[in-house]
């Protein structure tokens, strides 16, 4: 590990260039991750937010709904990346840093909803009753009781989905793709971690090997980093919670 490994792109290529490091694979690692959890909070939370506060009279229809994440959580991240390479192929498009947002957005979508709808589940529906009948809407009990309520545990979901994003490997192997360069557009193929560590490991350079064990450093090191960050965020926000 050194500065040169951490600012630089591999030179010679990823199998047999021995100099350079693995800045490609940390910046494409940063932009997948990002986007794709983006991409999921916008889906994912409202739709969490909608079972709990919209339809927790229908607990049939809930009940249902959760069944079929879980079975979505369970589905293996692999199933993800060829449906998404399905998809690529029946639209023409090629292995990019759009294509893996979008099969891990779907991989992830699932963990978000219910990692959120177990928090929002602890709630006191006396919270409801007490806000509907100051005159709230179904949105502002969502969004200012429901989500400042369980900020922590939804700052946790987060978490889980963007560490989920940005260590899973199967998913954009055939997506995302690999390549020497930093990524500057969402149509390129982008390099990212954990494919850096499955690429790299294959091959029978000293040098190669040893940054595909940088990237899995750095790798837990982001993961550490975004943890400590969350932890913190939560701790600040707690003050929110209505206790009861």
């Amino acid at each position: 590990m050194s500065w040169e490994m951490l600012t630089q792109t591999p030179k010679g290529g990823f199998y047999f260039g021995k100099e350079g490091g693995i800045a490609n694979a940390i910046a494409g690692s940063l932009y997948l991750a990002s986007g794709a959890t983006l991409l999921a909070m916008i889906f994912g939370i409202p739709v969490a937010l909608y079972m709990n506060v919209n339809l927790h009279k229908n607990k049939k229809l809930v009940n249902v709904i959760r069944f079929l994440l879980d079975v979505m959580w369970g589905i293996p991240s692999i199933v993800y990346g060829a449906f998404g390479f399905t998809l690529m192929i029946f639209f023409g498009m090629q292995s990019s840093l759009l294509a893996g947002i979008l099969t891990v957005t779907l991989f992830i979508i699932p963990i978000m909803i219910r990692s959120i709808d177990e928090v929002l589940v602890s709630v006191p529906f006396g919270l409801m009753e007490a806000s509907f009948s100051l005159g709230s809407t179904r949105s502002e009990t969502s969004y200012k009781i429901f989500l400042r309520q369980c900020i922590s545990g939804v700052t946790t979901a987060i978490l889980l989905s963007f560490g989920r994003a940005i260590g899973d490997a199967a998913s954009v192997l055939f997506t995302t793709g690999y390549t020497d360069h930093m990524p500057t557009s969402l149509t390129q193929p982008t390099a990212t971690l954990p494919l850096a560590i499955f690429f790299q490991m294959s091959s029978p350079i000293a040098e190669v090997k040893e940054r595909a064990y940088a990237s899995a450093l750095v790798l837990t090191l982001i993961i550490l980093f975004i943890s400590i960050v969350s932890r913190i965020i939560s701790n600040r926000y707690q003050k929110h919670k209505i206790k009861i």
